[in-house]
């Protein structure tokens, strides 16, 4: 079972980086795949920048907390998400934006995987430095 968990997490933070990369690569397509525009001029340029940094930044520290064994990478991977999911509720009650409930469950989700590998390791007495490279 604990290696379900950690392949599903894996396969979360790839998903993940492949979404950051696609921000990088093809930002047209990541903005359709978020129903969002492109925007333009330096907009354009703080979007891509931001939404690929997050999601790269996301995906990787869930794959080195996972590869690892170090938790403290795991738990940067789930504040993101979870910070992510603040955001979005509060721009829908306090902004009037469209609250995108299959994106709000795809992170929920990704959290509880995330959360459950965090747990796993402790469970397991990893420490912080990480000594698990087994997948």
């Amino acid at each position: 079972m604990d290696r379900i968990i950690k392949l599903t997490g894996a396969i979360f933070a790839s998903g993940f980086v492949l979404v950051g990369l696609a921000w990088l690569i093809a930002p047209q397509l990541a903005a359709q795949s978020f129903r969002m525009d492109l925007m333009m001029g330096t907009g354009l340029s703080t979007q891509i920048a931001d939404l690929a940094s997050f999601f790269l930044t996301l995906g990787a520290t869930a794959l080195i907390g996972l590869i690892s064994g170090a938790r403290p990478w795991v738990l940067a991977a789930i504040l993101l998400l979870v910070f992510a999911m603040v955001g979005r509720v509060t721009a829908y009650l306090a902004h009037n934006a469209d609250l995108p409930v299959d994106m709000v469950l795809v992170e929920a989700t990704a959290t509880s995987v995330f959360a459950l590998n965090h747990w796993r390791m402790s469970r397991s007495n990893t420490n912080s430095a990480g000594s698990s490279t087994k997948f």
